[in-house]
């Protein structure tokens, strides 16, 4: 017998008509498949094309910029703009917010095209991230930066595993499989474990002594209850937490022994990356918060590459920790 699976877009048709909403959002989500599809080609192929390695340049970050950061940014940047769907977009490889439709637009488009690019080189999985925000359709639209809550969708592609993750507000986190046909199928809902014997610790172990005091201690006494994993691309390692349970933390830096490498406000951003997955893992039942334990999915971007310190992953554990940041 042949099993047939439903597909991406058929879930997403449903979940539509199911809650009356329109078409823009399936026109925006085709472009993001097409989008993520030909970025998993070019880094399939990326070592035969001699597009692993570094383009010579900085970005707005102070990183070193990948060649395949550069391509995948490009693709992004096409098909949001064939989608016509977007008013604008915020992108981790670029300084300044990208107009696009600005007239027809409905949505405003925060993402990181290629997430743990120092894995390029090496063959080892990497991320696409998105948030999306909704334009005020009742009022005047100021095109303010949104906060995380203001999210109606999030999620990210893990490159090259063939793995698609979508949150959708206040409907649940869902994992898609590309098959044979390169179709993202297979709708299954993701929900953090509850059992504790699952739990992973993810968090940055050479970054350990730089972090505050009272989370050295929390990560001491804890951490033997606990498997740990650590990938060094987020979207991994929060694929492999939606499975698993237990938290991935990036802690503010503030020892560190040369003073310039201190990051107080936290390393990951906030509209692109941490506000991402703690959407995502709200919608599986988690929780996530910041240096001062407070709820990322409340904190409202102040310019578009806000950086923030991030505890994400099962409530439990992240209320645990959070308690600690506040006291």
């Amino acid at each position: 017998m042949i099993q047939f699976e439903q597909t991406f877009m058929n879930f997403l048709f449903h979940h539509q008509e199911k809650f009356n909403r329109t078409y823009h959002f399936l026109i925006l989500m085709d472009a993001v498949i097409s989008a993520a599809k030909h970025i998993q080609h070019y880094y399939l192929t990326g070592a035969l094309k001699g597009n692993l390695g570094l383009a010579g340049e900085v970005n707005i970050q102070g990183e070193e910029v990948m060649r395949m950061d550069q391509i995948a940014h490009e693709i992004v940047i096409h098909y949001l703009k064939t989608s016509e769907r977007v008013i604008h977009a915020v992108s981790e490889e670029e300084e300044l917010i990208i107009p696009l439709e600005e007239k027809r637009g409905r949505y405003f488009f925060y993402f990181d095209p290629l997430d743990g690019s120092a894995n390029v080189s090496h063959g080892l999985p990497v991320g696409f991230l998105f948030g999306i925000a909704k334009k005020n359709l009742k009022g005047t639209e100021d095109g303010h930066l949104r906060a995380g809550n203001d999210y109606i969708a999030a999620g990210m592609f893990v490159i090259p595993t063939g793995t698609f993750t979508l949150a959708l507000r206040e409907a649940g986190a869902w994992r898609f499989h590309v098959d044979e046909t390169m179709n993202f199928v297979k709708p299954i809902r993701m929900i953090l474990p509850d059992d504790t014997r699952s739990w992973e610790l993810s968090f940055n172990e050479a970054n350990r002594y730089t972090f505050d005091e009272k989370i050295q201690n929390w990560i001491a006494g804890n951490e033997n209850k606990y498997s740990f994993r650590y990938l060094g691309a987020l979207a991994g390692d929060f694929h492999r937490l939606l499975s698993n349970g237990g938290m991935f933390m990036y802690p503010a830096i503030i020892n560190h022994p040369n003073p310039k490498k201190n990051r107080p406000q936290g390393k990951l951003r906030l509209m692109y990356e941490a506000a991402v997955v703690s959407f995502m893992c709200r919608e599986a039942g988690g929780h996530a918060v910041d240096e001062t334990g407070s709820p990322i999915l409340n904190k409202k971007p102040d310019q578009p590459h806000q950086r923030t310190a991030l505890y994400v992953g099962s409530k439990k554990l992240v209320d645990d920790i959070a308690g600690v940041l506040q006291g």
